[in-house]
């Protein structure tokens, strides 16, 4: 899906939901159902959307609109995609992972021979 929003700091609820054809309620609703969608408020109390927060909300408008998820079924893979970046944070902890990954294709690998 194509985001039509021009380039600028900070989005208004309103402006990010019409750049995805859903209610400002929606977005509301996001917000309280998944902790990784946190947009700051202003000195008036209105949400204030980053670019960062606008990737979220596409990411929640991909797995639900287009994908056809579940409201939990797109938490925990949101919940996923976040605990696998964490790691490409933590070199050791990636390199770790990618070691735990291949030895465990060994011993099936072992187990099939």
């Amino acid at each position: 899906m194509y985001i039509n929003l021009p380039d600028k700091m900070y989005y208004k609820i309103g402006e990010v939901a019409k750049a995805f054809k859903v209610k400002t309620s929606l977005i509301r609703y996001w917000e309280k159902e998944f902790s990784s969608l946190r947009p700051k408020k202003n000195k008036n109390g209105s949400r204030v959307f980053t670019k960062k927060d606008i990737e979220v909300v596409h990411e929640i408008y991909h797995l639900i609109k287009e994908k056809g998820f579940t409201h939990e079924g797109a938490k925990q893979k949101l919940k996923e995609k976040n605990k696998d970046s964490s790691t490409e944070l933590n070199p050791k902890a990636a390199v770790i992972n990618r070691l735990e990954k291949i030895k465990h294709e060994l011993e099936q690998i072992k187990n099939h021979l």
